[in-house]
């Protein structure tokens, strides 16, 4: 062998020694590295108390999974004032049962919920590569989940179902209009639904000042815009699990739906027209059971303290 040949074949092994080692790192190390992120939004009214808000989002759990539940189970230490849930809470058949283990805790905090599509059917094997091709498709054979059962058990920790609907609460002080869609990824969104909801609430409760928050699951554009145009001061959503895999000093790679990359996780503004939000993405605390991995994005929850705006 020449050294020309030797040293392609070095580098060769060299290359796929490290492809084994990213590998190995994004599936048994980064995918349960639960790492609690924190931010300060001033958008409450001169004078209110602050609020604490938990932000959790795509679970996709299995009953398996002891590690994940009792780090969500320790987030009550928190103490948040309001838990917001923006779905993919199921990531198996019996998910439900680890969805219990670890949100018990939370029962009497006041939260709100909508439902991503893994709250409906169950996870499938897809191709990797197909996310580069665009927003995730649908398979159609997949196992249809017991979403009622699910919004039942949320029903009862004293959360509130924002799908398609609105609702009014009072939290530390302040009157909050909370607004929400079902999961636009799969188009069950009805948009079309939340001005006459929001104008009821306001309606029968003019109490003021007050802070409205939009809730979703896919940040898809069509979706935020609409959210600023109703109002909404602070929108919620996950979806997009920060890209899942991502490139140090690049980002995410894909973002499964239409929202710029760099919004793919964290805290920013977004704007539209004359308004403009602080959008909180969250990039989620699971992954599907049939890929397992993730690289330089880290599973999260988010604590989000409502303060008063200057």
């Amino acid at each position: 062998m020449t050294p020309v040949a030797r040293a392609a074949v070095g580098a060769l092994g060299a290359l796929a020694a490290a492809g084994a080692g990213a590998f190995a790192y994004g599936t048994f190390v980064e995918r349960k590295r639960y790492t609690l992120r924190t931010a300060s939004i001033p958008v409450l009214p001169p004078g209110a108390s602050d609020i604490r808000v938990l932000h959790l989002s795509d679970l996709h759990m299995a009953p398996w999974q002891r590690d994940k539940q009792a780090w969500i189970r320790n987030l009550a230490r928190l103490d948040p004032h309001l838990v917001v849930d923006t779905g993919d809470n199921l990531g198996h058949h019996d998910g439900l049962e680890g969805v219990r283990a670890a949100l018990d805790v939370f029962s009497g905090v006041p939260g709100l919920y909508v439902n991503g599509s893994n709250d409906y059917f169950g996870p499938s094997f897809k191709n990797p590569l197909r996310y580069f091709l665009g927003p995730s498709k649908h398979n159609k054979k997949v196992q249809r989940l017991d979403t009622e059962a699910l919004e039942s058990y949320f029903d009862g920790l004293g959360w509130t179902n924002l799908n398609n609907t609105a609702t009014t609460l009072e939290v530390q002080g302040t009157i909050i209009d909370a607004f929400g869609v079902d999961d636009p990824h799969r188009g069950f969104d009805r948009l079309d639904r939340i001005p006459a909801a929001l104008d009821e609430l306001r309606e029968e409760d003019e109490r003021g000042p007050r802070l409205t928050i939009g809730v979703a699951h896919a940040p898809y554009q069509y979706v935020l815009n609409s959210f600023l145009t109703h109002g909404a001061e602070v929108v919620f959503a996950g979806h997009t699990h920060g890209g899942q895999v991502c490139v140090p000093g690049y980002g995410a790679i894909v973002t499964n739906c239409d929202i710029p990359r760099k919004q793919v996780k964290g805290l920013s503004l977004w704007r539209h027209g004359f308004r403009s939000a602080f959008l909180n993405v969250s990039a989620g605390l699971g992954t599907s059971i049939y890929s397992p991995f993730r690289f330089a994005c880290p599973p999260e929850a988010t604590l989000l303290t409502l303060t008063a705006a200057r």
